[in-house]
């Protein structure tokens, strides 16, 4: 009988702790180095590394001072968007664990779970497809 009470209390406590996380903007990125966080703001600007594949995402500046959120080339088959412009120019939140990518703060994606469209903006639309 108590396990039948304690599940419900900790499947509440649980999902309460996954709602609660905390959510920056890009440009406070570095001072949360090597934490696993919640970053919400615009995507101002995004790019194809030739070669590699790799999608970059750069967040809070156009030239990812800030943030710049990677999807390296093996991963994109994951995805059913197209990252380089489907969130071109609107607010994103992307949740991984910051990094240092060429000097910079960065957050490597490896799942579609961790990049989404911030509904939060009543402005922004998801990507058609979805």
């Amino acid at each position: 009988m108590r396990s039948l009470v304690l599940t419900p209390v900790f499947m509440m406590l649980l999902a309460f702790s996954c709602s609660a996380q905390k959510k920056i903007a890009a440009k406070d990125a570095a001072k949360h180095a090597g934490e696993t966080i919640m970053i919400c703001d615009k995507v101002y600007n995004t790019e194809v590394v030739s070669g590699s594949n790799t999608t970059l995402l750069y967040l809070g500046s156009e030239t990812g001072q800030y943030l710049t959120v990677l999807v390296k080339g093996p991963e994109n088959p994951k995805f059913k968007w197209h990252p380089e412009t489907d969130f071109k120019g609107r607010n994103v939140c992307v949740t991984g664990k910051i990094v240092d990518y060429n000097g910079k703060s960065a957050i490597y994606v490896t799942q579609s779970s961790q990049l989404k469209i911030d509904m939060s903006d009543s402005t922004i639309h998801p990507p058609a497809g979805n």
